[in-house]
């Protein structure tokens, strides 16, 4: 038996899995010698950051497949002989499953299973008897009634995850043949079923609290030390059980001593759902902020005005920062139709770069940057400002986490970057940390 923990690697679909630990590192490039960083890295945890769910199946597959092919030469050239895989997945069953566990299982392979854990409690999404619920003003709804359910590109219909898994695999698992791990079972213990696994069997995993997770993982962190091997496919409160990091270095509430001046800050909203929208609302009501609205429409009905919106947004960010104040840039809320889910995906790109070049010509002295939308916040990092890798500083709101850009970037040393998912917080959510973080050295 092995009792040195496993490495734990999550290829992350979107940047906002690391959303309940700190201190590790996210790499948004994945040649080898980036690998390596992460794998050489002293914190047991780190994340690859893919952003596969803003992309195509094929896409995704591909660029999975890149991530696993190169994962092994960095593994095999650092000599580390146990390792987790996690395909971290949004916490309200978007994404692309099951094919970005069947390429993992492909390249990585010999799992003995694969478990589904979408719970995240600082989201408010609970697992109980295999139905996956999401808190909506204190209500336990499951989620299959709820908007994320909906989602043109990632629809479903079923909240027991049995059911999900069928429909998702289309058939290949049946619902019958998923191994459901229930509150009662996991408080009690584990061990012997996980040790019982073989062939990547689907297991599907309740939590409540993250004492239930953290029990199931040191279960399962006991069955790998004996040598079974586990694929999953979770949000991220699995991940706060399995890393075991303790509380991050400076708290939420005063981490605004992370900022490099004190000059204001830029808040960029790219999320459309409907939260987003309404803790955008609560925001611009603010003192000392200035909204400023990209109107996306006039990119779709006409790709010229590209650069003319692009000067037009800059001018107001800088006439809203010359008066000390916070620019807010959102995109416009008016929900625009496509002809095609790919031309909808297309044109998402659009407006990411549009906004991507929106962060390239920000004041270069600002003292933070709120990044609102999941795909949004990988591209700002990845894009916006080029990043090969960033230090996770922890979260300044649950489930918001924080990076900070190194001494040496080019145009934004050490700005802590803010990574807020579009479906997470309260309506007072942006309000809240935008006034953690407005707050002067």
């Amino acid at each position: 038996m092995n009792t040195r923990p496993p490495k734990i690697i999550v290829l992350d679909d979107d940047p906002t899995g690391s959303q309940t630990v700190h201190s590790c590192l996210l790499l948004m490039q994945w040649d080898v010698d980036t690998l390596r960083l992460g794998l050489a890295d002293e914190v047991p945890i780190f994340f690859v950051l893919t952003n596969t769910r803003a992309l195509t199946p094929e896409n995704a597959a591909s660029i999975t497949q890149d991530v696993c092919h190169n994962l092994k030469l960095a593994i095999e050239a650092e000599g580390i002989e146990d390792f987790l895989v996690i395909s971290r997945s949004d916490s309200t069953l978007r994404g692309h499953y099951p094919i970005e566990t069947d390429v993992i299982a492909q390249e990585l392979g010999g799992f003995d299973a694969h478990f589904l854990i979408p719970a995240f409690f600082e989201g408010g999404r609970v697992t109980r008897d295999s139905i996956h619920y999401l808190h909506i003003d204190g209500v336990p709804t499951p989620v299959h009634e709820t908007e994320f359910a909906k989602d043109s590109v990632f629809g479903y219909r079923h909240s027991y995850l049995p059911d999900y898994v069928e429909e998702k695999t289309k058939g290949r698992i049946k619902a019958t043949e998923v191994q459901r791990f229930l509150l009662s079972e996991i408080r009690q213990g584990s061990l012997e079923r996980l040790m019982e696994l073989k062939g990547n069997q689907c297991g599907v995993v309740d939590g409540e609290t993250q004492q239930d997770l953290d029990q199931f993982a040191q279960d399962l962190l006991t069955a790998a030390a004996s040598g079974k091997r586990f694929l999953f496919r979770s949000a991220a409160s699995i991940l706060t059980s399995l890393a075991k990091l303790g509380s991050q270095p400076i708290a939420p509430k005063e981490m605004a001593k992370y900022k490099p001046t004190s000059k204001p800050g830029v808040i960029l909203v790219g999320s459309h759902v409907k939260k987003t929208t309404q803790q955008l609302e609560k925001l611009l009501k603010e003192e000392g902020v200035g909204g400023i609205e990209v109107d996306v429409k006039r990119l779709r009905d006409n790709p010229n005005e590209r650069e003319k919106l692009l000067a037009e947004t800059l001018d107001q960010v800088k006439t809203v920062y010359q008066e000390n104040k916070t620019p807010v840039v959102y995109t416009s809320r008016e929900e625009l139709t496509f002809e095609t889910v790919q031309k909808r995906l297309d044109f998402g790109v659009e407006v990411s770069a549009l906004l991507m070049d929106v962060v390239q010509g920000l004041p270069h002295d600002i003292g933070f940057l709120i990044s609102k939308g999941g795909i949004t916040s990988n591209d700002v990092l990845s894009t916006g400002l080029k990043l090969r890798s960033a230090r996770l500083l922890g979260q300044v709101l649950a489930g918001c986490s924080m990076v900070r850009t190194a001494a040496d970037h080019p145009l934004f040393p050490n700005l802590p970057v803010v990574l807020f998912p579009g479906n997470v917080g309260d309506n007072q959510g942006l309000v809240t940390v935008y006034n953690r973080l407005k707050l002067n050295n």
